[in-house]
């Protein structure tokens, strides 16, 4: 049984609905912590409803903030753990996200997902294997987990966008190329923004990178 994902939002400036941004937070923070990036985002994509879920479990590690499944190195929980984690909560997401389509009455080509840290894990654990491919995918300063996986996995290919800082002390750097190698091999449209002297966070010029990847990949 899924799990309802509790979410803040804010609407377009338009007033009318014709795309959807959804917003995966990162370990042991929640959907507020992404969803400001509706606000410079939102001046520049007058239609688009931004959605940004809190992750379904209290975060083991930081008791204020949730968790989209545990981490053993941060919270000591075991790699069992840590998979069955990501899976009820790939389970959890991918019922979301037919939650907004079905809301909205908007098709996957018109939804973006961003993630930022954990929350680019799930956005590359999610996406890739539903039916139908989301508009854009953009991953700020995360890892694509069990990369051995994606190739046979793999159901539908949507643009990606990568985005990580040269300077991360809790994702290494290295992760960029990473999952960028694997997506490439199995298939997808890959892009990369490095985020010179950043660490662990979003910094101006990602996020105008990643602005200008919705722009040409969701409806105009």
């Amino acid at each position: 049984m899924t799990r309802v994902l509790k979410a803040g939002r804010k609407g377009p400036k338009s007033g009318q609905v014709k795309s959807v941004v959804v917003l995966l937070h990162g370990y042991g923070a929640d959907g507020a912590d992404l969803l400001g990036l509706a606000d410079p985002l939102g001046d520049h994509l007058p239609d688009t409803l931004f959605i940004a879920p809190d992750a379904p479990e209290t975060c083991a590690a930081s008791p204020f903030g949730r968790q989209w499944f545990p981490i053993p190195r941060f919270d000591g929980s075991t790699e069992a753990q840590a998979s069955a984690g990501l899976e009820a909560a790939a389970q959890d997401l991918n019922a979301f996200l037919d939650g907004i389509m079905e809301e909205t009455g908007l098709p996957a080509s018109a939804m973006a997902v961003i993630g930022f840290s954990q929350g680019t894990m799930m956005t590359l654990q999610v996406t890739p294997r539903r039916a139908a491919p989301v508009a854009a995918v953009v991953g700020f300063s995360g890892r694509l987990l069990r990369p051995e996986l994606l190739a046979a996995d793999v159901v539908s290919r949507p643009p990606v966008l990568l985005c990580h800082g040269d300077a991360d002390e809790v994702v290494p750097f290295a992760s960029m190329a990473e999952a960028g190698q694997a997506l490439i091999d199995a298939g997808f449209e890959v892009y990369a923004h490095v985020e010179k002297g950043t660490g662990h966070g979003i910094a101006p010029d990602g996020l105008s990178a990643a602005l200008g990847f919705l722009k040409a990949h969701l409806p105009k």
